[in-house]
């Protein structure tokens, strides 16, 4: 049985993104959002997801390019006074790594964003994180930890078969210990990704590339639709195709594929 995951990223986090999230779900293929828990939608994203209860909704763990739960004062090294995380990724991880001081505020934002999540009343299918900082060897442990003591069933492993650039070979390795360590914690996970080389390229094209190849197991494919790149996202992400991959996600071609290629569309939460 071919089973995929379709996974929204960076619900609430602008208003764009909100109206394509549920448009993808109610209209297309779309199974699962993965919400961020400190943007200034993000309580418009919660009743969202409660007013679309099919619509499986995740923790979208946020530790760069957006805003901390936890006050500035609380997290000084993490966050500004603004309450803003470094859009500095690489730098960010390197600071991350060294520095034990800022290792426990991590853990303290990352509890603070699970508790936030689940007083909002939505039942957690899954969990991930903002630029896949989920599987930072500094972070991957602290996670890890909390999801057995919260009992988050599953995380996203982002492994891709196909390692096409510098950066996957890189981590691929890594990425190996992360299943070992989610399996050792009996935490449940995708067996396979796509979206990694096609990040921000989502269209209806690479759609058609992906079905071909998907087979047995689990695999997730994960996307940023959004009704267009405007505020946030273009000063984020300029270069995603936002439109068209939500274009992509609502087109009846892949309802087609899924037919044709005998794909059950599940969440985590069906895996767990």
């Amino acid at each position: 049985m071919k089973r995929l995951i379709i996974t929204a990223d960076d619900f609430g986090l602008c208003r764009e993104v909100n109206e394509a999230v549920v448009q993808a779900h109610t209209e297309g293929i779309l199974t699962c959002a993965s919400l961020m828990m400190g943007e200034e939608v993000t309580n418009e994203a919660i009743g969202l997801a409660k007013a679309n209860p099919t619509l499986k909704t995740g923790l979208h763990l946020t530790l760069v390019e957006g805003r901390s739960v936890l006050p500035h004062e609380k997290i000084p090294g993490l966050a500004d006074k603004e309450g803003r995380f470094s859009n500095a990724i690489v730098w960010s991880g390197i600071r991350y790594f060294f520095s034990r001081a800022l290792q426990k505020q991590i853990e303290a934002e990352c509890r603070a964003q699970i508790e936030k999540f689940l007083a909002s009343g939505l039942k957690m299918d899954h969990l991930n994180s903002h630029n896949h900082l989920h599987i930072h060897p500094s972070i991957l442990k602290i996670v890890i930890e909390l999801a057995k003591e919260y009992k988050i069933p599953a995380i996203r492993l982002p492994f891709e078969r196909a390692y096409v650039n510098r950066y996957n070979m890189l981590v691929a390795p890594w990425v190996l210990r992360c299943r070992r360590a989610l399996n050792k914690a009996d935490i449940c996970h995708n067996d396979f990704t796509f979206g990694l080389s096609e990040t921000g390229k989502m269209t209806l094209q690479t759609w058609e590339n992906i079905f071909p190849k998907l087979d047995g197991g689990v695999t997730e494919v994960y996307c940023h639709p959004a009704v267009q790149t405007a505020g946030v996202l273009q000063e984020t992400m300029p270069n995603y195709r936002h439109a068209e991959e939500l274009e992509a996600l609502t087109h009846p071609k892949l309802k087609e594929l899924v037919k044709k290629y005998g794909v059950q569309r599940i969440s985590f939460g069906d895996i767990s």
